[in-house]
């Protein structure tokens, strides 16, 4: 049986490699429960890959915190920290005019995840994005680049698989977005990434992709999108209000750490893999 992929991108901070771990394992156990009475053999219907893109920034970070706080001995440490951490990949993250900069160093490790994906999964598997945070950014500026600026890619385009040139994206979960703060960088915000890719149907037709956006109003870095402008008013297909994590962050902007293990954004998310899961397999 055919697999759906499906890619995790980490947001901003000190991210630990083994991150998506627990979404990974909940999501998994998702998707079996709803298949095992469909499944034929032990071949899983997704195959699930992270991007741990915060190395990029870690070591610099690390050494800046001590340069800087450390060795001045500024006061609220912890507090500089955070700030050093959360703040600093914004920054590092925003293209600059030379080669190999921060930003594509970043998208290097998106890319090298989906050459893993289609490896595993197929190189035209139907592929997922869940993001969170910056995340998204970095997920919607990648695939931009794909679908509308390949100019702005620093890799060769000529061997990769579909998959890999986001030509069977199909379903996009954003998850406590900052893309409309960025939005006050451009004139005009007026072009989303296409969920599902355009090219979708060469591989599936009739494939129905979605792009949910989970926003918790407690949480100070999440936003709604459709509102953002006229065009991701009809790009995006839902705005779905969250109470992200558990009784000590659900009420406060703590809750922006909270959305990869919340039930409310994993059975939507579940459900949308099963249903092109099925698409992909002729399975009613």
């Amino acid at each position: 049986m055919k697999q759906v992929a499906v890619a995790i991108i980490h947001g901003m901070g000190n991210q630990k490699e083994n991150y998506a771990e627990k979404m990974a394992a909940i999501l998994q156990q998702m998707i079996n429960d709803k298949a095992h009475f469909l499944l034929k053999d032990s071949c899983n219907p997704i195959v699930i890959e992270p991007v741990y893109w915060a190395k990029v920034f870690e070591d610099r970070e690390n050494d800046l915190y001590k340069r800087l706080v450390v060795d001045n001995n500024l006061r609220y440490k912890w507090l500089r920290r955070f700030i050093i951490h959360y703040l600093a990949d914004v920054i590092g993250y925003q293209p600059v005019e030379t080669t190999n900069h921060n930003y594509h160093l970043v998208h290097r490790k998106v890319a090298d995840s989906l050459e893993r994906l289609a490896k595993k999964a197929g190189p035209d598997a139907p592929l997922c994005v869940i993001s969170h945070s910056l995340g998204t950014v970095i997920a919607s500026n990648f695939f931009y680049d794909l679908q509308m600026n390949q100019k702005n890619v620093e890799f060769s385009l000529d061997d990769l698989s579909p998959l890999e040139k986001g030509d069977s994206l199909a379903l996009f979960y954003s998850m406590g977005t900052t893309i409309p703060l960025w939005s006050l960088r451009y004139d005009k915000f007026d072009r989303p990434i296409h969920i599902p890719s355009r090219k979708i149907e060469e591989y599936y037709p009739g494939l129905k992709g979605e792009w949910i956006n989970f926003y918790d109003r407690d949480d100070l870095l999440g936003y709604p999108l459709k509102g953002v402008s006229p065009e991701y008013e009809r790009a995006v297909t839902e705005d779905r209000k969250i109470n992200a994590g558990g009784i000590l962050v659900n009420w406060n902007p703590f809750s922006h750490s909270a959305y990869l293990t919340e039930k409310d954004v994993l059975k939507p998310i579940a459900d949308g893999l099963f249903r092109v899961w099925k698409h992909i397999n002729n399975i009613k």
